[in-house]
């Protein structure tokens, strides 16, 4: 599906510097997994740096649902409390953009070692590499859909579905994964419009839409029309036709973000019916090149803030499990080489 990628948002704050001496882990991302990695391992006395490009996936939304305690909590605010804990422990965040991410050679006693190099050139050595990028989500081309994006234009009824319950919502079809969408946007509104878009629908899910009183239109959506305040009003159909509707909800292609990170030779794994696109995980975050993890919306593409956080957790626990075993098999290597 092509469409318009809808990462774009940028917050800036004061950067730490970059150390020169190598940290025990690099942290790629900055959003819940990759600062509560960060979190565990700066309270393990691990030497560890977060390289945040400042565009988290919900930056339009207003606030985040769904996570106990934070729930209602903008997303800016939960970033910014996550950044200042972690730096409490003595972990750094940098603020910017990973141009390059490779294994280098390794230390004398054989532990792993990864240079990450910034845009603009700056270097950084570490010993483990968390990756913690999460996604982007690319919307359909669609006019004037992307402007309403994360308020009016939602993807996620756990994250949004309070807040829109009630209002005439429309599905606009985006593949086989928008009629699960269906079911889920229909347990909050009475009003709700399944815009097809070309996509296909069979006799027995036609006869399940008429059983919950779901509308079908299968007249292609030509643009999202706007009031006069310049709030969603509707869409216009290939025909003319207006369909009035104050939410859209749209199934998104999820995408991981790996730019700069190719080096890492990350494993990617394509999800079925199209919808997306993830760097392939095992236990805690593990992957298939030595000493790199992933956590977050990189490798779980529905998880929620709570569950993002909760990987990265673990992760940066994993992680500091086998650092602790490298420090002693090395401090063990020594011993032994010292007394012959």
């Amino acid at each position: 599906m092509r469409g318009r990628d809808m990462s774009a948002q940028t917050s800036h704050y004061e950067s730490d510097a970059l150390p020169t001496e190598t940290v025990d882990v690099v942290v790629i991302g900055g959003g819940a997994a990759g600062l509560n990695g960060a979190l565990m391992l700066a309270r393990s006395r691990r030497s560890v740096v977060v390289i945040d490009s400042g565009t988290p996936r919900n930056a339009p939304a207003a606030a985040m649902h769904g996570f106990i305690v934070l729930d209602g909590t903008p997303p800016s605010g939960i970033l910014e409390r996550g950044r200042r804990q972690v730096r409490e422990y003595g972990g750094r965040i940098v603020f910017g953009q990973v141009a390059t991410a490779e294994p280098t050679a390794p230390s004398a006693d054989g532990d792993l070692r990864f240079t990450v190099t910034l845009t603009g050139g700056r270097t950084l050595t570490a010993r483990r590499v968390l990756v913690a990028t999460g996604l982007r989500d690319v919307l359909p081309e669609v006019p004037g859909l992307a402007g309403h994006w994360g308020r009016s234009v939602v993807h996620c009824p756990y994250c949004h579905g309070w807040e829109v319950r009630d209002e005439p919502i429309g599905i606009l079809a985006t593949g086989p994964a928008s009629v699960h969408h269906v079911w889920l946007f229909r347990q909050l509104t009475d009003d709700l419009v399944y815009f097809t878009r070309g996509t296909g629908l069979d006799s027995e899910t036609r006869a399940r839409f008429a059983a919950r009183d779901i509308r079908i239109i299968e007249t292609d959506v030509k643009e999202v029309v706007n009031d006069d305040e310049g709030a969603l009003a509707g869409v216009r159909l290939a025909d003319g036709t207006f369909a009035g509707r104050r939410i859209l909800a749209v199934a998104t292609r999820m995408q991981a973000r790996t730019e700069g990170l190719e080096g890492l030779k990350l494993p990617m794994e394509d999800l079925p019916d199209n919808m997306g696109r993830r760097i392939a995980s095992a236990t805690a975050g593990t992957t298939e090149t030595p000493g790199v993890w992933v956590a977050g919306n990189a490798t779980d593409l529905t998880a929620q803030v709570g569950a993002s956080a909760a990987a990265g957790a673990l992760a940066g626990s994993h992680i500091n499990a086998v650092l602790a075993a490298a420090d002693t098999d090395a401090a063990l290597a020594a011993v032994r080489k010292t007394t012959g």
